[in-house]
């Protein structure tokens, strides 16, 4: 009975059964083992043919595993077999057993050496090992063996320039050449390999044949002018595309060349002419259009022109295309570039009429309403986002917080539990926070322990969400419960943000907690020398917190009262000031 090989395997080797051999030509696979099995004696020729129907039955029916173990049985049976060794050699390859692949493909060439399809699997994996002078030899090998079949000569060419060998791989282009004339792919790959060899005029020949034999086709002249840029002879350019424009002007390959060579000459109002002319040419398609309008707004921002210019252009352009609704989302960002933030909305809301399920549309609203802090803008954009796009978890996240901003607390709850049930999440960190924000939220709304689980999902999610550490850890330490947790992550947190004040206070207040004052002081007054501004009244009340601990009891008060003047601070606050205890 045949050994089954581990189940591991059969991620790689599902993927044979687009490449296997067996597919793309049984036929000829089956002839050729009649042929080869002949050699054999009858008692062993029947064993093998077992085993080998077997295996391709196996392989047919996705058995991977299986196919290969009667394979290697039969490779047993008789070792010089050129179609056991080429799926042996295939299978190992897809397992990423390159040596053994390479092995089994030169044994399959060795015993069948005119079959094409096993001097090409050898040749790609030669080509990937870096044998580069084994690839050219097997290229050449079929060259000679199948003269009708061009594309070995190309690749041929491409082995010789592989291996640096330019001047060969030219010799080999050239003799396809006569076979078939001249032709555009033919005449590129010399130019490209004239060019490595540094032999210019050679490269720019090249080009040339192709434009004497066909004098009327304007991509060649363009071409021509394009290297000529590239190589920075700018006459010689200017001069084909001079001969371009005759044959057709309004050509966009055209233009976008031109407007790259007068960008090269540091002719930007040359350069912006052109693109203006051709955006408002009624005769080129809009898709080319918006393709040039983005060039030309990419030039006005680099040179640091009034983006105001433009505005009667894309008047001009939604007279010509009014239906178009991506204009509406490029004039948006225009305006937005203006800072005429009701203009741009308006274009935006245009665009997601038009377009109800791209949230792109919605987003660039968001854009506008959110550094205003319109909670009711953002709540009415991502409302309307929902009804057409209920599996984008971005618009749950910025409704739920707007929500939140209002202390609509059990709604914003709603609103983010909602978002867990319904949205696809491509990226665990998003997720993760959908989680943290159902923590917090419960833990504001007296839900304890359903808090401390959602926190525990969300890191689950992300081991490294410092908003998270940061909350739990501190409602940790207000529950005087698992301290020494509550410790490890927040200090996750200090290391790596040392200077985020709300997370040096609650590293600061976890450690008071843990009884360990001294540090404790030391980390709250780091969070009080980096707080923007005034510090909050809760890192004030802990500052004198634990300089009560620390012995200074007057410096201790003056903070407490300096967190109640702040407008905040713990139930026990005035008893403390009161009584000047804690």
């Amino acid at each position: 009975m045949y050994h089954s090989i581990s189940t591991g395997r059969n991620l790689f080797l599902a993927l044979l059964l687009i490449i296997s051999l067996s597919v793309i030509f049984p036929e000829e696979i089956i002839a050729q083992q009649e042929q080869q099995g002949s050699q054999l004696d009858e008692d062993v020729r029947r064993k093998f043919d077992y085993y080998f129907y077997g295996a391709l039955n196996a392989k047919s029916l996705g058995k991977y595993a299986e196919a290969m173990d009667l394979f290697q049985h039969c490779y047993a049976l008789d070792s010089t077999n050129a179609n056991v060794s080429v799926e042996l050699g295939t299978f190992y390859n897809v397992l990423q057993e390159k040596d053994k692949a390479l092995d089994f493909f030169r044994r399959s060439v060795r015993y069948d050496p005119a079959n094409y399809y096993y001097n090409m699997m050898l040749a790609g994996l030669s080509k990937e090992l870096g044998l580069k002078q084994e690839v050219i030899d097997i290229y050449i090998h079929l060259s000679q063996l199948y003269p009708e079949k061009l594309d070995i000569r190309f690749e041929l060419a491409n082995a010789f320039a592989e291996s640096g060998d330019f001047q060969k791989a030219i010799d080999v282009l050239t003799e396809l050449e006569k076979n078939t004339g001249i032709n555009e792919m033919i005449a590129l790959n010399k130019f490209r390999l004239y060019s490595m060899m540094n032999e210019k005029e050679k490269a720019f020949d090249e080009i040339r044949q192709i434009i004497e034999k066909n004098p009327s086709e304007q991509k060649y002249l363009i071409l021509m002018g394009d290297l000529y840029l590239e190589d920075s002879k700018r006459d010689k350019a200017l001069e084909y595309y001079d001969r371009a424009k005759v044959i057709d002007p309004d050509n966009p390959a055209l233009i976008l060349s031109m407007v790259n060579y007068y960008e090269k000459t540091n002719d930007k109002q040359a350069a912006q002419a052109e693109l203006q002319k051709a955006v408002t040419n009624s005769s080129i398609e809009v898709d080319v259009k918006l393709q040039l309008l983005t060039r030309y707004l990419s030039i006005l921002q680099q040179s640091k022109q009034d983006m105001k210019q433009v505005n009667s252009l894309f008047e001009t352009l939604f007279e010509q295309h009014p239906n178009n609704s991506q204009l509406n989302m490029i004039y948006g960002n225009v305006l937005l570039l203006q800072e005429n933030k009701e203009g741009a909305a308006e274009q935006f809301r245009i665009y997601t009429k038009a377009n109800p399920e791209d949230p792109a549309g919605y987003e660039q609203l968001l854009r506008i309403a959110l550094p205003e802090e319109d909670m009711e803008k953002i709540k009415e954009v991502t409302i309307e986002a929902l009804k057409h796009l209920p599996q984008e978890p971005q618009f749950y996240f910025y409704l739920g917080a707007a929500h939140y901003q209002q202390e609509n607390k059990k709604e914003a709850l709603k609103v983010f539990e909602e978002g867990l049930a319904n949205a696809i999440f491509r990226n665990p960190i998003v997720e993760s926070d959908f989680h943290g924000q159902i923590g917090d939220l419960n833990y504001s709304l007296g839900n304890k322990e359903v808090a401390f689980e959602s926190y525990e999902k969300a890191l689950k999610l992300n081991p490294q969400n410092l908003p998270v550490l940061n909350n739990y850890s501190y409602y940790l330490s207000l529950e005087k419960r698992d301290l020494d947790k509550a410790e490890q992550m927040s200090g996750i947190t200090v290391k790596v943000e040392p200077m985020n004040p709300t997370y040096l206070d609650t590293y600061g207040w976890v450690l008071y907690e843990q009884g360990s004052y001294t540090l404790a002081r030391m980390y709250i007054e780091q969070a009080i020398q980096y707080s923007k501004g005034e510090p909050s009244p809760d890192v004030l009340e802990h500052y004198g917190d634990v300089l009560f601990k620390t012995g200074d009891k007057e410096k201790a008060i003056e903070q407490w009262k300096k967190a109640k003047e702040a407008g905040g601070g713990s139930a026990t606050l005035k008893k403390k000031i009161k009584t000047g205890k804690l």
